[in-house]
């Protein structure tokens, strides 16, 4: 199972974002969220999926604001599941809360904590996060539109530029290098997961 608890950075000189990211997580989830998202204390939020690649398609989607701390809890919980995320309980949900302690500190803004197994798959999502933060507003405009299976002709004809531009923006912003490690991580996870159970 995977906890993620997700905080906001510098919640106290800024607006309140957790009611959109509530919104935004319940939306990317979908069916594989088992709980939450739901805020748990001031400027926090918790959600529960046994899906890796959820897991990691959601920190993925906190990292790439830079507003927020994202800690995944990699083990197990008690069942049955309560009907709130807030009164989970298990080594998932410690490991989360360690897990988001330590994002606040590291550049990437993203930890995973349950295990060897999770150390490993830490390491690596921080390579990407970190490629992901390299990545120039045009890198972000052409992965947006190349999103959903799109050519780069089609995203061209979106963004009124030359597939050719695509292709050096997409090259520029390490689109491939993404792609190919989206599963190699969805994997990792997993590994962590059942060494963790």
């Amino acid at each position: 199972m995977f906890v993620l608890t997700i905080d906001q950075k510098d919640s106290r000189s800024g607006s309140d974002l957790i009611p959109m990211a509530l919104e935004s997580f319940a939306r990317r989830g979908g069916t594989n969220l088992l709980l939450g998202p739901e805020r748990t204390v001031g400027d926090e939020l918790q959600l529960a999926t046994a899906d890796a690649a959820t897991a990691l398609d959601i920190a993925l989607l906190a990292t790439r604001t830079q507003q927020w701390s994202t800690g995944i809890g990699v083990g197990t919980v008690e069942r049955p599941l309560p009907p709130s995320t807030r009164a989970g309980r298990g080594a998932a949900f410690i490991n989360a809360r360690t897990a988001v302690d330590r994002a606040k500190s590291d550049p990437t803004r993203v930890a995973i904590v349950g295990g060897a197994e999770a150390s490993d798959a830490e390491a690596l999502v921080r390579l990407l996060v970190d490629l992901r933060d390299r990545r120039t507003d045009k890198g972000w405009e052409v992965s947006d539109a190349l999103a959903g299976g799109k050519t780069q002709q089609q995203a061209a004809g979106t963004l009124g530029i030359t597939p050719a531009a695509v292709s050096l923006r997409a090259k520029a912003a390490g689109l491939r290098v993404e792609e190919q490690a989206i599963p190699a991580l969805t994997r990792a996870l997993t590994r962590a997961d059942i060494a963790a159970s």
